[in-house]
């Protein structure tokens, strides 16, 4: 009985061949696709509120005074805020 055979060096491995074709179709597939970005209306509201020269000026304020250390939060109206919702009265 002949265990092996040296004619047959192409067998070796015929799963090989496979998998490098299935690479190759998956880079050809990545070249082909592209990701497409769309923005809602409510997306395009927010830029653009965001770019009123006002609106940064102000939030650039109060970035300043946090950072400093001066902005003061009112207790009384924090708590008129989160009273209803923490005794479930919203």
């Amino acid at each position: 009985m002949k265990i092996n055979d040296l004619n047959r060096t192409g067998m070796v491995n015929p799963y090989r061949n496979q998998m490098k074709s299935a690479y190759a179709n998956q880079a050809d597939k990545k070249d082909k696709t592209r990701d497409n970005v769309q923005f809602s209306d409510e997306a395009r509201k927010l830029l653009e509120a965001a770019a009123d020269p006002d609106r940064a000026a102000k939030i650039a304020k109060l970035k300043e005074s946090v950072q400093t250390g001066t902005y003061y939060v009112e207790a009384g109206k924090i708590a008129e805020k989160l009273l209803p919702y923490l005794t479930g009265n919203k």
